[in-house]
């Protein structure tokens, strides 16, 4: 009797794991959107040592990844960038990138490019996580038109997020400019992009089932929602016009939603 009881219980454990094998199930994860470390924004050892606690901080708390939305230091030169990727190799997790203004500069050239490229790696580039798709962009491309970058970097970002449709699987885009701060058809300023390459993008992420935009570089949090399309430029380490504390956003994902929310820094001294 006692037998025949753990045959059945044995077939009763091999049966359900049968089916949950055949039943793919959507894995959560999280991940930090970190914007603006720029050193040398808001002090310069300032910027190192909030930097540096955030890095600690995002260790702790061990997300899949973490993505830098642009502005890594104020002044790119050697001293400078030695500077963060000595803090940004404290980390514990991949650390993705993109270029901002002041990485580049706001008009590139083949020069400050190529600089970029040679310091830190790819200006733009994709990669998967649970089989959701990350675009890293260089919005400088799209801010201006930038010979022999402009077309490539805009052809392949159309073909990347296209390739990637699937109604399952969402797609982020990551950049430095905001879309837009207020208004889908407002005016170009200097936080976000001019509108031709604005309501492509917008329709790109709408036909690709993205479902969020992550930036940087209006050193305030603005959070926009086109089409059910959360568009966040989030809190930097640096300097907040809004007076915002210094910090980070945490998203997560699953099968049911995508949320983000603020996580600050602890035991920052005051900029002085």
């Amino acid at each position: 009797m006692i037998l025949r009881l753990k045959k059945l219980i044995l077939l009763i454990t091999l049966s359900t794991l049968t089916f949950s094998c055949g039943k793919k199930v959507e894995q959560a994860f999280s991940f930090v959107q970190l914007c603006d470390p720029q050193l040398g924004m808001g002090g310069y050892e300032h910027d190192k040592e909030t930097f540096a606690q955030a890095v600690k901080q995002i260790n702790e708390l061990n997300p899949d990844f973490v993505v830098i939305c642009g502005d890594l230091v104020h002044s790119p030169n050697d001293s400078s960038y030695n500077d963060f990727q000595e803090i940004m190799s404290g980390f514990t997790v991949p650390c993705h990138l993109a270029p901002g203004n002041h990485d580049i500069r706001k008009v590139p050239t083949a020069q400050t490019i190529a600089y970029y490229r040679n310091k830190i790696g790819k200006d733009y580039y994709h990669f998967k996580n649970k089989d959701h798709l990350f675009i890293i962009t260089n919005t400088q491309y799209w801010k201006c038109d930038v010979e022999n970058e402009s077309n490539p970097h805009n052809e392949w970002f159309e073909k990347t997020i296209k390739k990637k449709k699937s109604k399952r699987h969402s797609t982020f885009v990551i950049g430095h400019y905001p879309l837009y701060t207020e208004s889908p058809d407002e005016k170009e300023h200097n936080f976000n992009l001019p509108e031709p390459h604005r309501k492509q993008i917008l329709q790109l992420l709408k036909d690709n089932n993205a479902v969020a935009y992550l930036s940087g570089h209006t050193h305030k949090l603005t959070i926009n929602n086109y089409e059910d399309i959360e568009l966040v430029s989030g809190e930097t380490t640096s300097k907040n016009f809004d007076k915002r504390p210094f910090g980070y956003r945490v998203w997560t994902v699953d099968q049911n939603a995508v949320e983000h929310h603020f996580v600050p820094l602890k035991e920052i001294r005051e900029i002085q």
